[in-house]
């Protein structure tokens, strides 16, 4: 008789599953995401995004306290501007809201990782992050502007610079400029495999960046249902000098990270996006799922897929829960 195979053995007991666990939960690996914006005294719940909030650099200390407490300290900012025009200056400003809360940042907390993402959305009066112009986004005219807002982070002391725009050879461009203006150790962590999303929703009311004309971002974000084209984009940046690669967003292109391990030495972080923060959140306040198992399964599957970081809005809960508390 064919003796069947006990595979229960590994599963007896908390402490067997434990020793034969194969993937973890690394607080190390995590990278969360604040909001900055201009003014003073502000701290202003996303509605769209429970429990996270737009703040502004007063409030924003007292975050960083709780964080540095909580030993999260890998950070990516997005700024929020007061004005806004046709080529998003104020993204390159010396003086802009990322520039000032990265400085403000290493003056207090010298230990914090501070990733800025490098897009001019937030900025454009148009939404779009490249220059738009005739019903148009114009690629190399918006690399110029990229590489003036890459080397105004990399001077107010940013330790990763993030270009998220989706243009082509903007790794290229940022890494000339940047080398060329003594930040040649500035990593680039680029956005190179960004799809077109219907799970970005909630990020449009935390960083004021819906496209004002009503359209879309399908001429430069990826087509979903594409995966080859995952793997051009991931050839195309590590030859131009890309140091991370992101995939965004993550639970629905599992896949894709993975594919891209397989074939990259790079590392690969994983953008867990607004959208699928907002849903667990949803049905968790209705009751109809149990929030802390639910996160931590899709932080283990992200990292099982393949993901070295997850930059993730869930970061501070689970680092809570962990502590005991939350």
């Amino acid at each position: 008789m064919n003796q069947f195979k006990r595979h229960r053995r590994l599963r007896s007991s908390k402490e067997m599953r434990e020793l034969v666990q194969e993937t973890t939960i690394d607080i190390n690996k995590l990278i969360y995401p604040l909001f900055v914006i201009e003014g003073e005294n502000i701290k202003k719940e996303i509605p769209s995004m429970p429990g996270l909030y737009q703040m502004s650099l007063d409030y924003l200390e007292l975050e960083l306290k709780e964080l540095d407490d909580l030993g999260l300290r890998k950070i990516i900012l997005f700024g929020i501007p007061k004005v806004k025009d046709e080529v998003g200056s104020e993204a390159f400003h010396k003086e802009g809201i990322i520039q000032r809360a990265t400085q403000l940042i290493k003056r207090n907390y010298s230990d914090f990782l501070v990733i800025a993402d490098t897009c001019i959305c937030q900025y454009t009066t148009s939404g779009h992050c490249g220059i738009y112009k005739d019903g148009k986004i114009l690629n190399d005219e918006s690399l110029k502007i990229h590489n003036l807002v890459a080397l105004s982070q990399a001077a107010a002391g940013v330790d990763i610079v993030a270009p998220s725009s989706m243009m082509d050879g903007f790794v290229s461009s940022i890494r000339t400029a940047l080398d060329h203006n003594g930040f040649e150790n500035t990593p680039i962590m680029s956005y190179g495999v960004k799809y077109s999303s219907a799970f970005y929703g909630p990020f449009r009311d935390a960083a004021e960046n819906a496209p004002s004309n009503g359209g879309t971002r399908d001429s430069y974000q990826m087509n979903p249902a594409n995966r080859l084209e995952a793997l051009r984009e991931l050839k195309s940046d590590t030859e131009e000098g890309a140091d991370f690669i992101i995939v965004k967003p993550a639970l629905a292109y599992l896949d894709i990270i993975r594919d891209l391990k397989n074939r990259s030495y790079l590392p690969i972080v994983a953008y867990q996006v607004s959208g699928e923060y907002s849903m667990v959140k949803a049905a968790a306040m209705n009751g109809w799922i149990e929030e802390k198992k639910v996160i931590e399964e899709i932080l283990i599957s992200t990292f099982r897929a393949g993901a070295d970081a997850i930059i993730t809005y869930f970061a501070k809960d689970y680092v809570k829960w962990q502590k005991g508390i939350l």
